[in-house]
């Protein structure tokens, strides 16, 4: 069994909300949970066998070697700019798009980025089995920790430069938050013609099964990568009215339409 560490949190959001209690189920010791929001530290340490809700960012005294930051992208810089840590500290931030560079405003010994690429959400429960965890750092003793602690989750462990990092997150928006968001537009349509989104629910789950078993670009069907201008005019005009819908049905399957156009 690799040698465990004690831990510290800084954030008690979603990825925080999942990754905490899997590494307190692998044998390290989460000792203190910070939050601006004191409630949600504590909701968080209630999950957990022994961590004590902190009440600053002060940790000169903590006896933890590892500190997460795991908030909104937003807030890791002025989190940096405050936390305390002791001497020997390894901090390390959860996002994929911030830059590593950001954690050298604060006084660490080693500095790194432990990336989960997934979902979070806290009414959603997560096996971290086979979920990838991308861990950017420079400092060869910080990634033998982190690799080390990371085995203990997945299996899936690959180190990244800023660049890859920035570029993986991009594309997981547009795969995960986009797709979801355009789920959301076609259940308010439904709504509005007081239909089921249940029945669209095969549909979905076949549409992404088969663009994960034979590629997205073979499994696009539809209108548009048919060149079906009439169906297109046809559902414009049942858009009509609702412009902002309208847009992005005509901007998508017009993208589709330019991919896929005959040579």
């Amino acid at each position: 069994m690799a040698q465990t560490f004690s831990v510290s949190f800084i954030g008690a959001g979603n990825v925080a909300w999942h990754l905490a209690p899997a590494l307190d189920n692998a044998g390290y010791v989460i000792k203190e949970v910070y939050s601006r929001h004191p409630s949600h530290a504590e909701a968080l340490t209630e999950r957990l066998y022994q961590a004590e809700v902190k009440g600053s960012l002060d940790f000169s005294t903590s006896g933890s070697k590892l500190f997460i930051i795991a908030v909104a992208d937003d807030a890791i810089e002025s989190i940096v700019q405050e936390i305390v840590l002791p001497e020997d500290a390894l901090l390390v931030h959860t996002s994929g798009s911030v830059p590593l560079e950001v954690l050298t405003y604060a006084a660490a010994a080693q500095n790194a980025v432990f990336y989960p690429l997934q979902t979070f959400s806290k009414s959603k429960r997560l096996n971290f089995q086979g979920i990838p965890i991308f861990i950017e750092t420079t400092d060869d003793k910080a990634w033998e920790m982190l690799m080390s602690l990371a085995k203990t989750l997945t299996s899936r462990i690959q180190r990244i430069a800023s660049t890859e990092r920035i570029a993986l997150h991009v594309a997981a928006v547009f795969a995960s938050n986009f797709s979801n968001h355009m789920l959301a537009l076609s259940q308010d349509i439904l709504k509005q013609n007081r239909l089921s989104f249940d029945l669209l629910k095969p549909l979905i789950a076949e549409t992404i099964q088969k663009s994960l078993d034979i590629g997205p670009e073979a499994a696009q069907t539809g209108p548009a990568r048919r060149g079906d201008l009439h169906t297109l005019d046809r559902h414009l005009a049942f858009l009509q009215g609702d412009e902002i819908r309208a847009q992005v049905y005509r901007l998508i399957s017009q993208q589709i339409l330019d991919k896929y156009e005959p040579e």
